[in-house]
């Protein structure tokens, strides 16, 4: 399949797994076997009637050869907007020095803001 369908990402869990499946041109007892689990269990997966574990969810992305996340989240409930998307996109073409000197930066960013909210946190806690 190498391009995950992208009506696919707009459905929920069990309607991703069958579409992804066929996709793949996988039986129920292919995914099944593919994921070491009993074909019932890929069944109750697919009617919405039992959410597969993390290690099963792990084992079907792999059978599946997508991500994880292209089975749990929408396209857009993941990743960065789309200007964001455009920069990161930008970093790519750096050299290795000019990458690192960025993603020190993204990292000091992400630092400062998650100590900003704790701090918010703390303070809303004391109240």
């Amino acid at each position: 399949m190498g391009v995950i369908t992208t009506w696919a990402l707009l459905m929920a869990l069990p309607e991703r797994l069958i579409t992804l499946r066929r996709d793949k041109g996988f039986t129920q007892q292919v995914m099944a076997d593919a994921v070491g689990i009993h074909v019932t269990q890929v069944k109750r997966y697919e009617l919405g009637q039992s959410q597969p574990s993390l290690d099963v969810l792990k084992k079907i992305a792999i059978a599946l050869s997508i991500s994880a996340d292209s089975l749990l989240f929408d396209e857009e409930e993941r990743g960065p907007e789309e200007t964001l998307k455009l920069q990161f996109e930008a970093i790519t073409q750096f050299d290795d020095e000019d990458k690192q000197i960025a993603q020190g930066v993204l990292e000091g960013l992400i630092l400062k803001h998650q100590a900003k909210q704790s701090l918010q946190r703390q303070q809303a806690a004391k109240k």
